[in-house]
């Protein structure tokens, strides 16, 4: 399909905008850039109840907002651990907030939005360290969280969908934290190889090749490996045994090919998947409900997949 003419006149404003010459963008720039796209996610915020609180990270304290559906707020439900977008230089559980809501309200889950360490300031491995602490925190106190430990989902999106894969990855490993179903949405997976999709949409199409080459150059410290699963989860060497998958993609988003590679990797190894690609989409759509009716359907769907894994009832 053709390009969305919404999603097309989004990337024209933007364009317009930009500066005459791309260049790297600042750390600062990047920030304030993502959240400003940030502020296109809607969420009935009415129906949602939430309540902020820290978790022992890998190095530090780390913040976490919690939420629930505001009509199942007294039930013990599923969970949702999940990690904001933002190329790990970027974002936080306050630009992630409307996006966050929409999500506990669709999947009918108790979701915990992580605000872990970010790039430059915390370089790689620390954004992982924090995720897998704060997924064991969330699983270890699931019943004072109002959480069924035995139902529990890891998701993300964007780079944080790359903090998800590696989490569910470490615990299969590890026989760690028993994860019911990962969720990745518009993921980054692999940074050691330029495929197709990266090619085709590395200028013009909202994340380009300046900026992922800038949060990488951001995020790895000189000499680690781009190769390493930790930084490019579809790197793995073995996927078999993993928690069932939602995976997101956008036909023009430059993550497109990596997120159906790991469908298709994940599927061989014998994990159930449930891969949708969306016509006419850009990377972060699903984030942005105030411009593009998709990104609520998105949603919606999400919340259907991660009922039918779950036995949950969606609202």
């Amino acid at each position: 399909m053709p390009l969305d003419p919404r999603a097309q006149r989004l990337l024209t404003m933007m364009a317009a905008a930009a500066k005459p010459a791309r260049q790297r963008p600042s750390v600062e720039e990047r920030r304030q850039s993502l959240a400003k796209l940030m502020q296109f996610a809607q969420a009935d915020l009415n129906r949602v109840t939430m309540k902020d609180g820290t978790l022992p990270g890998a190095a530090s304290e780390l913040r976490y907002r919690l939420y629930a559906p505001a009509d199942q707020a007294s039930e013990q439900l599923p969970g949702f651990v999940y990690f904001h977008g933002g190329g790990m230089v970027a974002g936080s559980i306050e630009t992630h907030h409307h996006l966050t809501a929409a999500l506990a309200l669709a999947t009918g889950c108790r979701l915990v939005s992580i605000d872990y360490r970010l790039a430059p300031e915390h370089p790689f491995p620390a954004a992982i360290e924090d995720a897998i602490a704060a997924t064991a925190f969330t699983w270890r106190n699931a019943a004072s969280l109002g959480i069924d430990a035995t139902r529990l989902v890891i998701g993300g999106d964007s780079a944080g969908a790359a903090l998800a894969a590696v989490v569910c990855q470490e615990a299969m490993q590890t026989e760690g934290v028993p994860i019911a179903a990962q969720c990745l949405i518009c993921p980054v997976l692999d940074f050691a190889n330029t495929s197709g999709s990266r090619e085709a949409f590395a200028e013009g199409y909202l994340i380009d090749r300046t900026i992922l080459e800038a949060d990488l150059a951001d995020y790895l410290p000189e000499g680690a490996d781009s190769a390493d699963p930790r930084v490019s989860p579809l790197r793995a060497a073995r996927l078999s045994g993993l928690p069932p998958a939602i995976i997101h993609t956008a036909e023009f988003d430059p993550m497109r090919d990596e997120g159906y590679a790991y469908a298709r990797r994940l599927h061989a190894a014998g994990v159930p998947v449930a891969h949708v690609c969306h016509d006419g989409m850009i990377h972060n759509f699903h984030c942005m409900s105030a411009l593009l009716p998709q990104a609520q359907a998105a949603l919606a769907q999400i919340g259907e997949q991660v009922a039918r894994m779950l036995g949950v009832p969606t609202n």
